[in-house]
């Protein structure tokens, strides 16, 4: 990075307070060189967007700057006029906020939207500005950007949006760019868009970026200097390949720690116990004690001091008290994790197949005009034929939109099929009536992805879990039900006393884990998992693949794992179906698909994925964006992103071609040349 002569963003003392006097953003320090990335990395309810909305001076009400100092190009942001403040917000610092489709305003085009920032920072308007706006949407990779400026937010993809938020950000050419979780909740493929396109304007422009994530992977591969968050504060700071290669705090060693990935398949993953504690509840000493391994009784009743380690490296523990030398032997080393012996065989197969799915097709039609018409078809679901064995977990992976979701809402018969077979221990569940399947959807249950929206909010968690197995009549009264519900809150680490609370007074990891109760309530022998980890911090998704795990083992339970995070798959997965708009493109075990995949497809979607280790594959970027399903390329559906397309794959789509036993691949590549 070369000697820093002086920061472009010093921050010094910063503290953002509840009215009462509560700080949630507690006394941080950190600097910002020119073209520099800067992360704060840590859980949710740590502060750092809070962090960062301080010095935008965008706090919510309820929560001011009572302390501290921020200076952008020796400008003192807490000192300016809020009329002199909207010059410097989006001129000299722009934000690119974690929900675009609550940022974007949703009566005005996008074009519209980014002419407003040219015009209030770079005083150009009308034509110039329009210009402007079509190059900024090209700049971030938008197709057809002339014709889009004129569309509404509602129009874009998440992907999409996210883009088109970044080209609003940079329309005002900022010094500093904040990009708070830009690519929680995005596809690998469009998150390593997402970070090219950041890189790329760095390079570019020299500006500098402060980026908020929990993403450990996003870390290694975007930042220069990283500060760790934890309640409200700084617990660690450092270069990137220090913290990579010697993590110190007990905080920063367990985020590491509870990484998923193959060399910890047929491990228990090392969650976090607890939780952040949330502002007003933090009394002396340090904040990590209550959830610390480490921890003795001085680290109850004394704050830790900051501790330089040289060479820039800091830390806030006891256990670095004096010149830098650890206390205790808790040195952590990545390279010292090894492959269970004792972990689950890979071979595919053991138990009998539990669900048989045969040319599955989910097609919705299309109706206009007055009379409401057919005049075409989604075809969300295009033809999928699998199989999952007993006690086994099969992951289903791709793209948004590529019809994952739909899929497992199909195996449950949740949303009608057009054609094909699904059959649950022999028995076709296709074409059945409401009565018949309501006795056989005991065997087949489905944790969905956001468990705030699927838990009814007017009910407890006694009532959640009580309403399935009544409907089944499962349990031969109440007094039966509640019993088995003390039991499903042990199993999945409930206190059994929160059967009496609602689902608002949880965390979004308990409220997956209630989803999960919900789910087992009924003694099903296959759950469908629909990214039940996406949204939860790494901690949290430790705890709950811990959970899965757990209860495959102690019931020989099938998963159907929907995501699109590879790492979980890795360490979850026997099997692996790669799924692209609307059908199977290759399969095989984990270690196949993963280790050597086939697919154009799947080799771009694994060499998207930031890795912690630094080993990832040679970038592959796709072309464009996943084609409408309502409207699928003729030949092959991925020949118009493909490097490797050939004259003809887009006449004729491409056979399964089986590779090994269990490895099969649909493309021209590994079988007869397209005609």
């Amino acid at each position: 990075m070369g000697e820093i002569v002086k920061p472009i963003l010093s921050v010094k003392s910063l503290t953002a307070s509840l009215h009462p006097g509560v700080p949630v953003v507690d006394d941080i320090s950190f600097d910002i060189a020119l073209g520099e990335t800067f992360v704060l990395l840590g859980e949710s309810g740590c502060g750092k967007s809070m962090t960062a909305l301080s010095l935008l001076r965008l706090l919510p009400d309820g929560v001011v700057h009572t302390k501290g100092h921020a200076l952008l190009e020796d400008i003192d942001l807490f000192s300016l006029r809020e009329s002199e403040m909207r010059d410097v917000r989006g001129g000299k610092i722009a934000m690119i906020f974690q929900e675009p489709g609550l940022s974007l305003n949703p009566v005005m085009t996008v074009g519209g939207q980014i002419s407003e920032v040219l015009e209030l920072h770079q005083r150009v308007s009308g034509t110039v500005a329009q210009k402007r706006s079509v190059e900024l949407l090209d700049l971030v990779g938008i197709p057809d950007a002339a014709r889009r400026i004129t569309e509404f937010p509602f129009q874009f993809s998440g992907g999409m949006k996210q883009r088109a938020m970044i080209a609003m950000a940079l329309a005002g050419t900022p010094r500093l760019l904040v990009a708070d979780e830009p690519t929680t909740a995005l596809d690998v493929t469009i998150q390593a868009q997402v970070l090219q396109l950041l890189r790329d304007t760095q390079a570019a422009s020299g500006m500098s970026l402060l980026l908020i994530t929990h993403d450990l992977g996003v870390v290694a591969e975007m930042a220069h200097q990283v500060g760790v968050m934890y309640a409200g504060q700084i617990v660690e700071q450092a270069s990137r390949d220090q913290l990579f290669k010697q993590p110190l705090h007990p905080y920063t060693q367990k985020l590491f720690a509870a990484m998923p990935d193959v060399t910890r398949r047929g491990q228990m993953l090392a969650a976090i116990p607890g939780s952040v504690p949330p502002p007003g509840s933090i009394g002396r000493g340090c904040r990590f004690a209550s959830r610390c391994e480490n921890a003795w009784s001085l680290c109850r009743e004394q704050m830790p001091a900051w501790t330089e380690m040289g060479h820039g490296q800091g830390v806030m523990c006891h256990l670095y008290h004096g010149k830098g030398d650890v206390k205790t032997g808790v040195n952590f080393s990545r390279t010292e994790l090894r492959p269970s012996s004792s972990g689950e065989p890979d071979e595919v197969g053991k138990g009998g197949t539990l669900l048989q799915v045969s040319d599955l097709r989910v097609h919705f039609p299309i109706r206009k005009g007055i009379l409401q018409r057919v005049a075409g078809y989604v075809k969300a679901v295009d033809g999928v034929s699998l199989e999952i064995p007993q006690g086994r977990t099969l992951a289903l992976v791709g793209e948004s939109g590529c019809g994952k979701t739909t899929l497992g809402k199909a195996l449950l018969q949740l949303v009608p099929t057009s054609s094909g077979s699904v059959r649950l221990d022999g028995d076709e569940l296709v074409g059945l009536g409401s009565n018949e399947l309501r006795s056989r959807r005991a065997r087949i249950q489905m944790v969905f992805q956001d468990p705030y929206a699927s838990l009814n909010p007017k009910m407890r968690v006694a009532e959640i879990l009580e309403e399935g197995m009544s409907a089944l009549d499962i349990g031969s009264g109440s007094g039966v039900r509640q019993a088995h519900i003390d039991t499903l809150l042990d199993q999945v680490g409930l206190a059994r006393n929160s059967k009496w609370r609602y689902p608002h007074e949880f965390s979004g990891g308990q409220r997956q884990r209630i989803a999960i109760a919900r789910a087992l309530a009924v003694s099903p022998q296959i759950l469908i998992c629909d990214e039940p980890t996406s949204a939860l911090d790494v901690s949290v998704q430790a705890q709950i693949l811990n959970l899965l795990r757990s209860l495959q083992q102690e019931f020989n339970l099938s998963y159907l794992f929907i995501t699109h995070n590879l790492a979980v798959v890795e360490y979850l997965a026997h099997e692996v179906c790669v799924m692209y708009l609307g059908r199977i493109v290759e399969r095989g075990t984990s270690e196949e698909v993963l280790r050597t995949p086939k697919h154009p497809y799947t080799q771009a979607l694994l060499s998207a994925v930031p890795r912690i280790d630094g080993k990832g594959r040679e970038r592959i970027r796709l072309e464009g964006d996943l084609p409408s399903s309502a409207d699928p390329p003729p030949g092959c559906h991925f020949a118009q992103r493909c490097s490797q397309v050939m004259e003809g794959c887009r006449a004729s789509y491409p056979v399964s071609k089986a590779l090994s036993a269990t490895h099969k691949v649909n493309c021209f590549l590994f079988g007869n040349s397209p005609s």
